[in-house]
């Protein structure tokens, strides 16, 4: 053992973070262990955990082993404070990245990934939300964070200085053997032509189970690696770029397409000859269907239930994924949903990208977006401003309009400060017709609202069912003033959700948790209606469209829902992290990064999967919508013709 002495500060390290990934494991296990233990060989969550510890330990062990093996004795004394801060960091890394999971698998319902990153951007919304919703668990986290740090540069001297004394002529034999566990442990494969990824953690239906199979650190690192394949689908499959356009053109309404160059380009109509009207969308922030009384769930919604009465309630709608821009993006310009990321964030989209808005716009409307938050949140100002919304209103134009406000939090004004802005707004543009999208925050975490405007569904206050129900307060109090105002009568106006809060399940995609409510209150659409065929987010904008009375340009692949015959079954597409959900019907093919599709047949009464034999062209129908995204998105042809 003396001649392996040399290695003793690395071994240190391998042994202090294969302890710390393995207590969080345990931990998350019994945190979550009634759900886990369903799951057939749950058992697997530690064998494949192990597996991806050390493979994110080899690549960090590679340099260190590098510098002990090759440097004499001499220059590695003169290298003690390297060695101290690169194990220390590394190893406090480690631990913080494990302190943040249990918090982020409540909110999300898997390890920390890309959305941890995106978030890192906002540090104002961020410190806030944890400072007010994960004090407790902050508080925690840093004093053993410090507790850590200050026992690590204690024992800094015995654990991760070079150790002298192995000959250099033995550390230069060991040397192959010794790159040789590193490199098993980094590929952790020597038969598998690709190194291991996350995709050989799944071992089960259960998105969350299958996670705790990894570590945070290598699943944050992961999403950091693959940006650089940002937009890239090839993971997913391969397939020629003229049949995924057909076989995505036979889920649509459209059949004669006027601009080679721009494949989707098609002209829609208005469903009958009429008046144009304005069209304002009103974007709800984490309204799923749960929350809402008139789709079953919670009586949180009596404002939205009475509105249902006064237009069309879509009762079978999902959403596209799990994130504010993803719903933007189904909404405002109606794109088939790219597994990488939302358009919003993509800089090929930030400019010439076909929206509402550039459709609007062309036939000289007013477009407006109107948040009581920042703008530039995901990017937002940035893909508005590039793509035909002429106005942007957002919490600086609250904070400079000498008014008084009913409530600021930390993501910005209520929502019926919101309300109130946008009313003031519509009058102001007397008869100019008008596009604009409306985006609430009060249902965001830590759920901040103004006192005294709800009875608490909830006896604490700031809880997602009593932000939800202030929410509903504030569509109603939009509701409220605008029926006061002229442009009532000409306006469509589209109530509907992003996603819903927390998206987590037994299912590789939690199918019923991007349920959402849609209504339509218009002119032009009945009463009281009900469309409860099976729809999808990205159908709404091309129905819209359609109601509002215009002819116009479109590349949405969406359908016009009020003339979609009764035979068509509905199509969904929905995203969860990296796996791709395409249900038609009660079939739903899921496809997961480097992995075979499976199929499942869902059941219309409790949302369970249950496997059933592959349908090869059901499955190819739904590659080529990732396909068709990405190809759309590189080759910049989801615009409009100039």
């Amino acid at each position: 053992m003396k001649k392996l002495q040399y290695l003793k500060p690395l071994l240190n390290f391998v042994l202090i973070a294969l302890i710390i990934n393995s207590i969080s494991r345990i931990f998350l296990f019994f945190c979550f262990k009634e759900r886990v233990v369903e799951t057939e060989h749950y058992y697997q969550i530690f064998i494949i955990g192990l597996r991806f510890d050390l493979i994110m330990i080899a690549y960090l062990s590679l340099l260190p082993a590098v510098l002990l093996t090759l440097l004499p004795d001499s220059v590695l004394q003169k290298m003690k404070g390297f060695f101290k801060i690169y194990f220390i960091l590394f190893l406090f890394i480690f631990l913080l990245m494990e302190l943040s999971t249990l918090d982020f698998i409540h909110q999300y319902d898997t390890r920390p990934n890309r959305l941890f990153l995106d978030y890192l951007i906002y540090p104002k919304e961020v410190v806030g939300t944890l400072l007010k919703s994960y004090l407790p668990s902050l508080i925690i986290s840093t004093i053993l964070l410090g507790l850590a740090l200050f026992v690590a540069f204690k024992y800094a001297k015995k654990l991760f200085y070079p150790v002298s004394g192995t000959p250099y002529k033995v550390k230069l034999i060991l040397l192959p053997l010794v790159a040789f566990i590193i490199f098993l442990g980094a590929r952790s494969s020597l038969t598998s032509k690709r190194p291991i990824n996350a995709s050989n953690a799944i071992f089960c239906s259960d998105q969350m189970t299958n996670s705790l199979g990894l570590n945070s650190t290598y699943t944050v690192a992961f999403a950091l690696y693959s940006l650089k394949n940002e937009g890239d689908v090839k993971k997913y499959g391969r397939m020629d770029e003229i049949e995924a356009y057909t076989r995505v053109k036979k889920y649509m309404d459209a059949t004669e397409f006027i601009d080679d160059k721009i494949p989707f380009l098609h002209i829609q109509k208005p469903d009958s000859i009429t008046k144009q009207y304005n069209v304002v969308f009103f974007l709800q922030e984490s309204l799923g269907a749960e929350y809402v009384g008139s789709l079953g769930g919670l009586p949180l919604t009596p404002e939205f239930d009475k509105l249902t009465k006064e237009g069309l309630l879509f009762t079978n709608l999902y959403c596209t994924g799990t994130r504010s821009v993803r719903g933007i993006e189904a909404v405002v310009t109606g794109f088939v949903p790219n597994p990488s990321e939302s358009v919003v964030k993509l800089s090929n989209a930030q400019q010439g990208f076909f929206s509402l808005a550039d459709v609007y716009g062309r036939l000289n409307y007013d477009t407006s977006f109107i948040y009581g938050g920042m703008a530039n949140f995901d990017n937002m100002a940035s893909f508005f401003n590039g793509n035909g919304f002429k106005n942007i209103i957002d919490e600086t134009d609250f904070d400079n309009d000498g008014k008084k406000h009913a409530f600021k939090g930390t993501w910005g004004y209520s929502d019926e400060d919101l309300a109130v802005k946008a009313n003031d707004y519509f009058k102001s543009l007397g008869n100019k017709p008008f596009y604009s999208l409306m985006f609430s925050t009060s249902n965001h975490e830590p759920f901040e609202f103004p006192d005294g405007r709800i009875e608490l569904y909830d006896k604490t206050k700031n809880t997602v069912n009593n932000a939800m129900k202030y929410a509903d307060f504030s569509i109603g109090k939009f509701f409220e003033l605008a029926k006061k105002e002229a442009y009532f009568k000409n306006t469509i106006f589209i109530v509907i959700a992003d996603h819903n809060t927390r998206t987590y399940g037994k299912n590789l995609v939690p199918i019923h948790k991007f349920h959402i409510p849609g209504l339509i209150i218009a002119p032009n659409v009945e009463k009281g209606s009900v469309y409860s065929k099976l729809s999808s987010q990205m159908d709404i904008p091309s129905t819209v469209l359609a109601l509002s009375g215009v002819t116009s340009q479109t590349t949405m692949v969406g359908r016009d829902l009020l003339k979609l015959p009764e035979s068509t079954k509905g199509r969904t597409i929905m995203l969860f992290h990296e796996t791709y959900s395409f249900r038609v019907g009660d079939d739903v093919v899921i496809i997961n990064p480097n992995a075979e599709p499976l199929q499942f047949k869902i059941s219309n009464k409790d949302q369970t999967l249950t496997p059933v034999t592959l349908d090869k062209e059901l499955a190819k129908d739904a590659l080529a919508h990732i396909i068709t995204s990405s190809n759309l998105y590189k080759g910049r042809k989801y615009k409009l013709k100039d």
